[in-house]
């Protein structure tokens, strides 16, 4: 007899390459069975939409054979301006009528039309009080959803469930680092074209936006600075990082971009305090191919005035027998939002 597999592949879906993780859970514990990355053609996204349906199709169909799995089913995570996390303030109602309340508080909020979007809440239940209620509100266009849907059910695989791409980042934190007490804690992952931001207090996620600004900031800057090809610039920017031999003036180019990355996250951390009643980041933890900038880490503890480290994403996570240690060094930057998607199971709402 065969029974259908509760476990899903984690699909993060980038500006610049695809990620997919599987991962077994098993009491509290999980281990990495498998990952792989591969790049995606230039402009194939926009700021989260897929642009170009059939050549991501296409890479996912590679991707998936090449994988070797015998799952069916993917979560995959939602990012940029298509979807949008707020935290709002409701009349106290029971929890089978929250949905009703968050349609009418909703189109007060989002910037999207409420007939093309489809929400969702999280709760904060110890910011709430007798007669009101705190959430975070989770709102997604549609017609992004159905392309999410559309490019994973080309590949021959089926889109299970839909998750935005700071919870899974939170999620593998969680996994990896515990629930932090009496601290109010941020994960960052920088991508090519955003950052996803998450502040997490007590093991509750209090704020989730995505900062609208990436490692191709520094492609960009070293490529109209030196005249060089998106592809040369990138080589240049890995030869900078691995304190390699580079040019006279790219390492001042690299700290501009620095200083305008910390300037955009910092207006970030400035929301986050000013809609949370002043919190304060305690530690802020960080992960993605921009964290690998040279000097940005060090000079965004500075300005930021709190303590940074890199996130590993395999601190309590096994390593099947499958996988090579030296490659999950070198992609470790990569893996920790297909990761945190890969931690979902069927049955999760």
């Amino acid at each position: 007899m065969f029974f259908k597999s509760k476990k899903l592949l984690g699909l993060d879906i980038g500006s610049t390459s695809i990620k997919i993780a599987e991962l077994d859970l098993s009491r509290g514990r999980a281990t990495l069975q498998s990952f792989i990355m591969a790049p995606m053609p230039q402009m194939a996204l926009g700021t989260g939409e897929i642009v170009d349906l059939t050549s991501v199709g296409s890479i996912l169909q590679k991707v998936f054979r090449e994988i070797k799995s015998k799952r069916t089913s993917v979560s995959v995570g939602m990012w940029g301006t298509s979807v949008l996390v707020k935290r709002i303030s409701v009349p106290r109602v029971e929890k089978k009528l929250i949905m009703e309340q968050l349609k009418f508080e909703a189109e007060q909020h989002i910037p999207f039309d409420i007939n093309n979007v489809t929400l969702g809440y999280h709760p904060l239940p110890f910011t709430s009080s007798a007669d009101t209620m705190d959430l975070l509100l989770i709102a997604s266009q549609n017609e992004v959803m159905r392309q999410y849907m559309q490019v994973v059910e080309s590949a021959g695989q089926k889109c299970q469930i839909i998750d935005v791409s700071g919870f899974a980042l939170a999620n593998i934190f969680e996994l990896n680092y515990g629930k932090i007490p009496n601290e109010v804690v941020a994960v960052f992952n920088i991508g090519a074209q955003i950052t996803n931001f998450v502040a997490i207090q007590n093991g509750e996620i209090i704020f989730c936006r995505d900062v609208p600004v990436g490692s191709a900031t520094y492609n960009s800057e070293l490529s109209k600075n030196f005249g060089l090809t998106y592809q040369e610039a990138e080589s240049l920017k890995l030869s900078s990082a691995k304190g390699q031999e580079v040019p006279e003036g790219v390492s001042q180019t690299i700290a501009q971009v620095n200083d305008q990355i910390i300037e955009e996250i910092r207006n970030s951390i400035d929301f986050l305090s000013v809609t949370n009643q002043g919190l304060k980041l305690s530690k802020a933890w960080f992960t993605g191919g921009g964290s690998l900038a040279p000097g940005l880490l060090d000079k965004m503890s500075q300005s930021f005035e709190i303590r940074t480290e890199i996130l590993n994403p395999f601190r309590r996570v096994s390593i099947g027998r499958k996988m090579n240690m030296s490659y999950l060094q070198q992609v470790a930057p990569f893996v920790s939002i297909s990761m945190g998607l890969g931690l979902r199971q069927v049955s999760d709402s």
